[in-house]
């Protein structure tokens, strides 16, 4: 009997982990039937494979670690540099800042009003919020400041970034700069100082990942039903380079400020990592919006699908961040984000095709992998009524 009773235990087991697997499949089926699943799985693998994004994913470099969102950052300040034809100096000097004082991090606090990677304030004459939240508006005022200093290609390290920054703690900045000169030597795509001849062209190749932000959204038709639960959404046809007429804006100023940026930059072309203010990325948008607002929200997909909180689709709010698998992505890893605005529709750089766009939210319903909220009141009754 022991022996028989051996043998039957792990098959009773086994049957168990059936029944719980088919019952697991059944209610994730259920979700993403309702459009609003989990992002599942761990930490991406770094790289272009895993969490990569423009700036090449996580990685080792020297000593130190980095994560996406750090090189994705790092990459916008190296690409600013190259932009205006800087030498490789000046973007050692950004990134070591940038490093000490936010951790290569998009922030919303600091001392006094300090924000954004360089901890800017926009009291001292920074910029508004608008400015110091967007990671390539910011590394702008920083070069801004850092070429009038004379001289500041030769000094010692840190002293040209305490010169830009006046911090009290200025011993901080050379430590910084070993880190940052390995994280440029990986992002820098010439010569030290060379000026090239077309500085769109270099500041492209600073990108350390191909695009894969592509939206691979198919337009909702006529026959399609409101998804259940969700807001209604504005007829099927809809215009791609502007919003209908009657639109509203919503009542909370933080969300009207992001939505209205948004819209402000339909048919806007779609560039893989830029943040604007001329061109964008899907991620590079809804930072940029949302700056507009004074509200920080980190770069690239792989850590905007856990930015704010999640919310279902029967409470999406103007302004929540949509985030689906796109055509190079996955549910576990979704690799483009649109902005709900209100009214059933959706803003989002789209592609290198359409660029900025706005279509109906019933067209992105059945590929929604996560809703986060980012500020200002949730949905509810009145999304639905808007």
């Amino acid at each position: 009997m022991t022996g028989v009773r051996r043998t039957r235990r792990p098959r009773l087991a086994a049957l168990v982990v059936v029944v719980v697997a088919v019952w697991l499949g059944s209610s994730t089926a259920l979700l993403t039937g309702m459009s609003m699943v989990a992002v599942l799985g761990g930490a991406l693998a770094g790289g272009c494979a895993g969490d990569g994004g423009p700036g090449g994913g996580a990685r080792q470099l020297g000593d130190r670690s980095w994560s996406a969102e750090q090189t994705d950052n790092a990459q916008t300040i190296v690409q600013v540099a190259v932009s205006r034809q800087l030498p490789r100096r000046a973007a050692v000097v950004a990134v070591s800042t940038a490093i000490v004082e936010s951790a290569l991090r998009n922030m919303s606090h600091g001392h006094a009003d300090s924000l954004g990677l360089f901890q800017q304030r926009p009291s001292q004459g920074w910029g508004p919020p608008e400015t110091v939240l967007n990671p390539a508006l910011a590394a702008a005022a920083f070069f801004d400041r850092l070429t009038l200093v004379p001289g500041w290609a030769t000094m010692a390290p840190g002293v040209a970034a305490q010169t830009v920054q006046r911090s009290a703690f200025p011993h901080r900045y050379a430590p910084a700069e070993r880190a940052a000169a390995a994280l440029v030597a990986y992002l820098w795509p010439g010569p030290d100082e060379s000026t090239p001849e077309d500085p769109q062209a270099a500041a492209a190749a600073t990108l350390r990942c191909a695009d894969q932000g592509a939206a691979d959204v198919v337009p909702a038709r006529a026959e399609d039903p409101t998804p259940r639960g969700g807001p209604q959404r504005s007829p099927a046809r809809v215009a791609k380079d502007r919003v209908p007429a009657g639109f509203t804006l919503p009542a909370d100023p933080r969300q009207r400020a992001a939505v209205a940026y948004a819209i402000s930059k339909i048919s806007r072309p779609y560039v893989w990592g830029a943040k604007g203010p001329d061109a964008f990325d899907c991620s590079g948008l809804m930072t940029a919006a949302w700056a507009a607002a004074g509200v920080p929200v980190p770069a690239g997909t792989v850590t905007q699908k856990t930015a704010g909180t999640p919310v279902e689709l029967s409470r999406v709010a103007p302004g929540d961040l949509l985030l689906i698998p796109g055509s190079l992505g996955s549910p576990r890893n979704p690799r483009h984000v649109g902005m709900y605005i209100g009214h059933g529709l959706v803003v989002d750089a789209h592609d290198s095709r359409s660029g900025v766009i706005v279509s109906p939210l019933s067209s992105w319903t059945p590929k929604i992998v996560t809703i986060r909220h980012i500020a200002g009141p949730s949905g509810g009754s009145a999304a639905r009524a808007a």
